[in-house]
């Protein structure tokens, strides 16, 4: 089908079409959000500017002592940031979180306070945890006796809320493509300021993509032309889940590649009940890479899988390549690539529980039972009579339909909590059905969107914990753990508003419930 696909698409005219940014080709309802949000097309020739001057402000924060950089972003302001680093193997602090461990973490000792630099990068300048990270970052320059000016650099749309604010204290701003939605950034100053800041070379990445630009405005040998067909063509015959296969180290493969290529198609697609579900394992060998009628698997570097498709090629190509892929997939799909209608739900859902707070103890239902470390908290009718925990995980996994999927959220600490992310391959393994995981507050800018957005076929484990050092937010009525804890909350009512399967373990003693947990899941597989 991928081949009538892109002979149809060549026939139509459609490589020219995106090539010259036409926004009529997602149709007329998505045409208001598509002429504002094709300037990614123009990256590998328009970010070249920021070259020389990300190369002096390194220049000028080495002179200081300065060498350490945290990245304070959600979404596509931190994901594809983080893959630069990891690919070039360079030092980058990610904070995106609200974990209160997490984020102190992320300050260190004072010794590493004192050489640090922080990017705040926020597309709508208004992204309540970014804000909250600036706060935190603000107060601890101050009390190690730091001026912020000299330490916070905002990287931000012109004319947003922080662009004025962050001009008006005196902070250093660059201003990002506002043409550019925030999961098609990676070649923008979201990706390039933090990347180019811990000594990435990234012009490498602007050449990379100028490289393959060319072949993206032709019907023949177009490799984003080709992905894509190959993605939809995939789900229009029931393979809607894109099982997302690290390739083994070596060039063209980047690091951690499948985390950002996640947002990007989830958010991009998981809307009027559609959309491809991605799926990131842990290795070609991870459980859940077996062949099922409903996935298509994609190496990302590497040889082709015996079944399914690789992707390969220096790292700003990919980034490029694989944007036109899921734009040109979302005119297949019918759907509109560039809105996310339902993150907003989830935010707007975190503000209601909170104001409705106040300065008060978020709500919380009583657990169904306690066992040892993990409290358990479902509805009793999928519990349907359960009062063990291993009850609990099999009843939900019953409720996974054919073709569905079971999602894994996490909102803890994903380096102090690491273990947690096994509980993916533990599930994957005894479920016949793709399995993801996501770090909370991150996967709701990512595949938040399809669980609610997407196909109805999604059953739901949140994992949350006890906070036992609690971080203020300089300014606001509450902390870091009770926002965390109002996002879970919030992300809750939306999946039981719809109906959704939902099974809630709350650690009572993080790494003891852990452990709890692991044991009963590798202990039963």
């Amino acid at each position: 089908m991928s081949d009538a696909l892109v002979t149809q698409a060549g026939a139509e005219g459609v490589p020219a079409a995106l090539a010259a940014k036409d926004d009529t080709l997602w149709g007329p309802d998505a045409q208001p959000e598509a002429a504002n949000r094709l300037g990614w097309l123009d990256c590998a020739t328009a970010s070249r500017p920021l070259i020389p001057e990300l190369a002096g402000l390194r220049r000028d924060l080495a002179d200081r002592g300065v060498d350490r950089v945290v990245l304070a972003g959600m979404g596509g302001s931190s994901l594809a940031p983080e893959v630069i680093a990891g690919s070039y193997g360079v030092p980058l602090v990610v904070v995106d979180t609200t974990d209160p461990g997490q984020i102190r973490a992320a300050a260190g000792q004072a010794d590493e306070l004192a050489r640090t630099v922080v990017v705040v990068s926020s597309k709508s300048g208004g992204t309540l945890e970014t804000d909250s990270h600036r706060r935190f970052f603000e107060a601890a320059f101050r009390a190690a006796g730091i001026d912020p000016v000299e330490r916070l650099v905002v990287v931000t749309d012109p004319d947003s809320p922080l662009d004025g604010s962050a001009r008006q204290a005196g902070y250093r701003v660059i201003n990002a493509d506002p043409s550019v939605g925030g999961r098609y950034s990676a070649l923008t100053a979201f990706g390039l300021v933090p990347a180019a800041l811990a000594g990435v070379p990234v012009v490498e990445l602007l050449d990379a993509a100028a490289t393959v630009l060319p072949a993206l405005s032709r019907p023949d040998g177009n490799p984003g032309l080709s992905l894509g067909a190959t993605l939809a063509g995939g789900a229009r015959l029931g393979r809607d889940k894109v099982i997302l296969v690290p390739g083994a180290a070596g060039p063209g493969v980047p690091v951690g590649f499948g985390d950002w290529a996640e947002q990007l198609i989830a958010e991009s697609t998981g809307k009027r009940g559609t959309g491809l579900l991605p799926v990131v394992v842990e290795a070609a060998d991870a459980p859940g890479t077996g062949p099922e009628p409903d996935s298509h698997l994609v190496r990302l570097g590497g040889e082709p899988p015996t079944a399914g498709t690789s992707v390969s090629g220096p790292l700003g190509a990919q980034f490029l390549v694989w944007e036109y892929a899921t734009a040109f997939a979302g005119r297949l799909l019918g759907i509109d690539p560039f809105d996310q209608p339902n993150v907003q739900e989830s935010k707007d859902n975190t503000n209601r529980v909170l104001e409705a707070a106040g300065d008060g103890e978020l709500p919380d239902e009583a657990p169904a039972f306690v066992e040892r470390a993990v409290a358990i908290y479902a509805d009793p009718d999928l519990l349907a009579g359960a009062t063990s925990l291993a009850g609990a995980l099999t009843a939900l996994l019953a409720t996974v339909p054919d073709r569905g999927y079971l999602a894994v959220m996490a909102y803890l600490d994903r380096f102090a909590d690491a273990a947690a992310a096994q509980v993916r391959g533990a599930l994957a393994a005894r479920l016949p059905h793709p399995v993801t995981f996501g770090w909370a507050p991150r996967f709701l800018h990512s595949t938040g969107q399809f669980h609610k957005g997407g196909p109805a076929v999604g059953a739901f484990l949140q994992i949350s914990g006890v906070v036992a050092d609690d971080l203020a937010i300089p300014g606001r009525p509450f902390s870091f753990g009770k926002l965390q804890q109002a996002q879970a909350l919030g992300d809750r009512q939306a999946l039981s508003s719809r109906h959704r399967p939902l099974l809630r373990l709350h650690l009572l003693d993080r790494a003891a419930g852990l452990e709890q947990l692991l044991e009963q899941l590798l202990g039963a597989a």
